[in-house]
């Protein structure tokens, strides 16, 4: 049984700047602060400020839940030291805060209540910026639920969205991130022995899948409860447990500052980042919203990439200094300072094996084409034909899935690690591909589409990768999509399907992508059932899935895919 374990844990948070080792003798060093809030609860913080500076300045806070003092002193000693007052703050609970941990849940108010007291600080002029990845990432953003005026910008690279992208995406539970709750709440600062223990990680994923118990219960596999976990499961839709954490629909109407979102190709959580910028605009015709993506993972974005990216050659030009944009958009904002060379649009975006950036006005700017492709029954060697033409008659492809068989598992290579590999070996879905193309172009956005099916059961949790076959015969991976086919139209609100019924299913939250496609290329789409121990299993009766076990795969999933199913990819010629 071959299972991939190389998904990586998103919640490391950041990287130690070197730029911030100095001596400081030059501040004013406070890592004692407290900070009450409204309800009640006390938050710490460090504060740090340049001696020589006697007028009051911006401030730029570092709010994150990841405590670590010398982490968090050397944040705030790079903000003075590129002469704003530096803030990291704690999340509740954590460091000195005198109240229970509680992860995502009291951001919203916890953060706005840092800045209402960094504002009426002496040394504060009233405006405040924000930034920081991952957590630090999700904690802007729910900062802009309630909209202090002294926040006067943000600039969150690889931001999370509870709910949307981690512990569920597209409402499927997830197993690469199961310790984290013991790292982040097991003591006021970091349970680094518990979740460094890898060895533990991947033997609880391989036995709960070997098991077979429902996945309510994945932590008696582990022997210890996970108590956040639990109460996470209690919401497998997008519901208002979820929605108060960030700004929700309407609520980015109201959100009128400058933002500057960092994200990649191959972030973890690039569909939560995207997701705001698309929600933004959405909501907010004139939101000044500026977008920096290209050929990152999650802990790249937070640093500007690295020359090789899961043995992949990163384009040169790619490489950049997110720490130093950073600088010089706060500079931009809160000091009328000049915008970062690389912004020379909203969208800007680097283009792989181009080894050039591009810019765009919006996400729809970064194409002038959208290729449509059918997945077809017609076959193409061993695969099946990826094609422009929509098939003339209604035809369709079986595919059967044992849930009861745990000898092998389904769609166990849809996570981009390695990016470029000389083969699949995971023959279990659906191989969709397109005849060579005669002339470059390239892939520009995420890929979209609508699959048709009739399934004998109710529901089932799908997966769609999208590859480059190169002309030397080595496969990149560009995109993937996973999803529950129930919540296709709305994660908010489960829809059973019918058993027998040809059902349409809608899926557009894929991955961001940009690369050159090579004459001689040929796009693949591989297209298949999840059961495999990195995702719980949805066994298709139609009850809470987290509640679903082995017991429930008596019968067999019988899936009809119908050829006049698609996707749409953007593309620029």
């Amino acid at each position: 049984m071959k299972i991939s374990f190389t998904m990586l844990l998103v919640c490391m948070h950041l990287f130690v700047c070197t730029s911030a080792q100095q001596d400081t003798s030059r501040y004013l060093i406070d890592t004692s602060v407290l900070i009450q809030t409204k309800d009640g609860a006390t938050l710490s913080a460090i504060v740090v400020r340049d001696k020589a500076v006697t007028t009051p300045q911006p401030a730029a806070l570092f709010f994150s839940i990841y405590a670590n003092e010398q982490y968090s002193l050397n944040e705030a000693m790079q903000s003075a030291a590129h002469g704003y007052v530096g803030v990291a703050a704690d999340a509740r609970g954590k460091r000195l805060g005198l109240d229970s941990i509680a992860p995502y849940e009291v951001e919203a108010k916890d953060v706005t209540a840092v800045i209402d007291w960094i504002s009426k600080q002496p040394w504060c002029n009233g405006k405040v910026g924000m930034y920081g990845g991952s957590y630090a990432g999700f904690a802007q953003w729910a900062a802009t639920k309630y909209m202090h005026p002294a926040l006067k910008t943000i600039v969150p690279y690889v931001a999370a969205i509870p709910g949307l992208g981690l512990p569920m995406e597209n409402n499927v539970f997830l197993n690469a991130n199961y310790g984290w709750a013991f790292y982040v709440t097991s003591n006021k600062y970091l349970d680094n022995t518990t979740y460094n223990d890898r060895q533990r990680w991947r033997s609880l994923q391989i036995n709960w899948y070997e098991s077979g118990v429902p996945y309510r219960k994945i932590d008696s596999i582990d022997g210890t409860p996970n108590n956040w976990l639990q109460r996470w499961l209690q919401h497998p839709a997008y519901d208002e447990y979820w929605q108060q954490m960030v700004p929700y629909k309407q609520e980015y109407a109201r959100i009128n500052i400058p933002v500057l979102s960092i994200t990649g190709y191959y972030d973890d959580g690039q569909i939560s980042a995207i997701h705001y910028l698309k929600e933004h605009y959405k909501y907010n015709k004139a939101a000044n919203h500026y977008l920096i993506i290209g050929p990152y993972d999650h802990f790249g974005a937070q640093r500007g990439g690295v020359p090789v990216l899961r043995d992949y050659a990163v384009d040169s030009i790619a490489l950049i200094n997110t720490r130093e944009i950073t600088y010089q958009w706060l500079d931009y904002i809160l000091k009328h300072g000049k915008k970062p060379a690389l912004l020379q649009d909203k969208i800007n975006f680097e283009v792989m094996g181009a080894n050039e950036w591009k810019h765009a006005p919006s996400l729809e700017k970064m194409h002038n084409e959208l290729l449509t492709l059918y997945l077809t029954d017609l076959r193409s060697g061993n695969h099946y034909q990826l094609s422009s033409k929509k098939p003339a008659r209604q035809g369709y492809l079986q595919q059967q899935v044992n849930f009861a068989d745990r000898n092998t598992t389904n769609n166990n290579e849809y996570y981009p690690f390695p990016i470029i590999v000389p083969e699949l070996a995971d023959t279990t879905g659906l191989y969709f591909i397109t005849e060579p193309f005669s002339k470059p172009f390239s892939i520009n956005g995420a890929f979209w589409g609508e699959l048709k099916a009739s399934i004998n059961k109710m529901d089932m949790d799908i997966g769609v990768s999208l590859y480059e076959i190169m002309p030397n015969g080595n496969y990149f991976h560009l995109s993937y999509f996973l999803g529950r086919a129930s919540y296709a139209n709305d994660m908010s609100k489960r829809i059973l399907l019918t058993p027998g019924k040809i059902t349409a299913i809608p899926f557009n939250r894929t991955r961001m992508v940009s690369r050159q496609i090579s004459r001689g290329s040929r796009l693949l789409v591989v297209l298949n059932i999840n059961k495999n121990p990195q995702a719980q299993i949805n066994y298709g009766t139609g009850q809470e899935v987290n509640n679903e076990s082995i017991s429930d795969a008596k019968e067999l999933l019988q899936i009809k895919w119908y050829n006049n199913s698609y996707i749409k990819i953007p593309v620029w010629r």
